[in-house]
């Protein structure tokens, strides 16, 4: 039985606790804050409550195994899931307007050919059977299995299957998600629909890989679920285990060094000078924050996979409103930019800035225990915005500002929005910073191969045996099921050793 100190109560880390300690070991967590789930948190306010993180799931399979693996109880016996259908409503900018069932090729394929015409569907539906290939082709090493150390083979191969495209007497292949788009798809709202997948996750589709299919097709093919009374059900659900395993939580807790002894990790100092021996430790954190707590040791493995720059972040209005959720109201509703251009420019461009009309998803759910009574509906508006935007004007004026244009983009799919309103909150990437730690309040993306390797993690190992990485800025990624699969992959190392190949 091995000790072991969990730096980070996030999602990955609380997933690695949780098996680590139905393994025997006996496992400590430290967090910096007061409370778990790192970025999947909750406000409060006057009987209201939103989700200021994610607010859906995908690939919910992830925590299901959590649950079987850890104990007797299943993850449906602790919290209630949802599958969201319609999937989500498109309101495109041409004020075309797409309603996409759950989880049903050829729901979807009748959707988008009685809205945008005839062709539209089958178009999109032939996308997404290539999709599932780069999907086969990707699912284990990029989701099931740790970072091969050939990492380069990932980075180096497109795995998209794209169509020939014949121009100017030449064949070409997408390459890029807007090339994808534009050869394959070719309708405007189609390209929207497809590049929207990119950009909630902050991704530029001019230069994002082919590869991002599978974003699309992950929802397609595994649906799109509520947790209800909010995602932070899933994160109490998640620390609840790890408390019945007996995993031990220190809040308040800053990690400010990480002991060497021997040539490998030996436990943790504490900023209030305490010192924590360990056998092994696991640090859930952004790499900034690691590369602090770690002196003198290279906290990666040489060569290791690119790291990721430049990264963007989101901005989260919360909206509580008088008058009940009408029947019928999509959960999720996509409202889709009417400048596309201009909003990657000032997203992804040198001089980084805030659209005044960007993509913007609108979630309204239909849970009575979110709001104070049933004439009342709460509304969650989240839009990507530069992980550094708040540096270039004082914060309450940017995104004061940029909430405003948030709230007249929404009306789009809630026309009777401002008459409605009792109040907002703003939740901008400071807030991300200050619950994560991430520079800026920068959210990972999931790990994509090909693009040279810029979308790939580093590996769950590093340079410094004994320390093990987990969570959104290790392999495999950002995202709620890439969070819950690093835990898995990050117990299993240490439990079966470098031998570890994921399980099958």
């Amino acid at each position: 039985m091995a000790g072991i100190a969990v730096i980070g109560a996030g999602m990955g880390a609380m997933a690695t606790a949780a098996r680590l300690a139905v393994a025997g070991h006996r496992v400590a967590v430290y967090e910096r804050t007061e409370t778990y789930g790192g970025a999947v948190r909750r406000l409060e306010r006057d009987g209201f409550a939103f989700d200021t993180g994610p607010g859906l799931l995908t690939l919910p399979a992830v925590y299901r195994d959590l649950f079987v693996k850890t104990g007797k109880e299943p993850l449906e016996s602790v919290v209630e899931l949802v599958q969201v259908d319609p999937s989500t409503r498109h309101v495109f900018a041409d004020g075309t307007e797409a309603s996409l069932p759950n989880a049903s090729r050829a729901g979807v394929v009748s959707a988008l050919d009685e809205a945008l015409g005839s062709d539209a569907g089958a178009r999109w539906g032939d996308f997404l059977v290539r999709a599932r290939e780069a999907w086969d082709r990707t699912r284990r090493p990029l989701l099931e299995e740790p970072l091969w150390p050939n990492w380069s083979v990932l980075a180096d191969r497109e795995p998209y299957p794209s169509v020939p495209h014949k121009k100017l007497l030449r064949t070409r292949r997408a390459g890029t998600l807007a090339e994808v788009g534009a050869w394959e798809l070719r309708d405007p709202r189609l390209v929207a629909l497809l590049e929207s997948h990119a950009l909630a996750y902050g991704l530029d589709p001019r230069v994002a890989p082919a590869s991002a299919a599978v974003l699309p097709y992950m929802e397609h093919a595994f649906g799109t679920w509520y947790v209800r009374g909010g995602m932070r059900e899933l994160a109490r659900a998640v620390y609840e285990r790890c408390v019945a395993r007996r995993v031990e939580f220190h809040f308040g807790a800053e990690v400010t060094g990480v002991l060497e002894k021997g040539g490998r990790a030996a436990g943790l100092e504490l900023a209030d000078g305490a010192v924590v021996e360990a056998d092994f430790v696991v640090a859930g954190v952004a790499p900034d924050v690691l590369s602090r707590c770690v002196r003198g040791t290279a906290v990666r493995e040489a060569g290791a996979v690119p790291p990721q720059r430049g990264l963007p972040s989101r901005m989260t209005v919360l909206l509580a409103l008088r008058g009940g959720r009408p029947e019928g109201a999509a959960h999720r509703t996509v409202v889709h930019a009417e400048d596309r251009e201009r909003e990657l420019d000032l997203l992804f461009g040198p001089s980084w800035g805030l659209d005044a009309r960007p993509t913007l998803t609108v979630l309204r759910p239909d849970d009575p225990g979110v709001v104070p009574g049933p004439d009342h509906e709460a509304i969650t508006l989240t839009a990507t915005v530069p992980a550094d935007a708040d540096r270039a004007r004082p914060t309450s004026e940017v995104f004061d500002d940029h909430a405003d244009s948030l709230i007249t983009a929404a009306e789009r799919a809630v026309p009777d929005l401002r008459e409605r309103l009792l109040w907002h909150e703003v939740r901008v990437p400071a807030d991300i910073a200050q619950a994560t730690g991430a520079e800026g309040g920068a959210v990972p993306a999931p790990a994509l191969a090909a693009a040279e390797g810029r979308l790939l993690h580093p590996a769950n190992t590093t340079g410094l045996p004994g320390l093990f990485t987990v969570g959104g800025w290790s392999h495999p990624g950002g995202g709620l099921p890439h969070a819950g699969m690093s835990g898995a992959l990050v117990a299993g190392l240490i439990v079966e050793g470098p031998e570890f190949r994921g399980s099958r």
